[in-house]
């Protein structure tokens, strides 16, 4: 294998990797608005739109932080309040269920 294979390698696993990031990280996003909306007492096709609405959420900027911001004033406008370290802590354990789900192709 030459220098050559190896970096053309080493660029398709790195463009690989990123996709399954950005498709675990919008799956978790919908999972997080599917969460939401069911505290909210929104299901079916509302729950489906309103988790729409946090995956829009994410291309606002960089990071989590546009849609931490998103849950938590909606949480917070629906007198449903969550700590910051809760939706945190739902954020992570979605996007590990996300990962997984998109490694296993579902």
């Amino acid at each position: 294998m030459t220098f050559d294979d190896r970096k053309d390698a080493f660029e398709r696993k790195f463009a690989l990797d990123e996709e399954q990031r950005f498709k675990a990280m919008a799956r978790r996003n919908k999972l997080l608005g599917l969460w939401a909306a069911g505290l909210m007492g929104h299901s079916g096709p509302e729950a489906d739109v309103y988790a729409k609405s946090v995956v829009a959420s994410d291309f606002q900027e960089a990071g989590d932080d546009d849609v931490m911001r998103k849950v938590k004033a909606d949480l917070d406008a629906a007198g449903l309040s969550r700590p910051d370290a809760e939706l945190r802590r739902t954020m992570d354990e979605l996007m590990a269920r996300a990962a997984m789900e998109i490694k296993a192709g579902t």
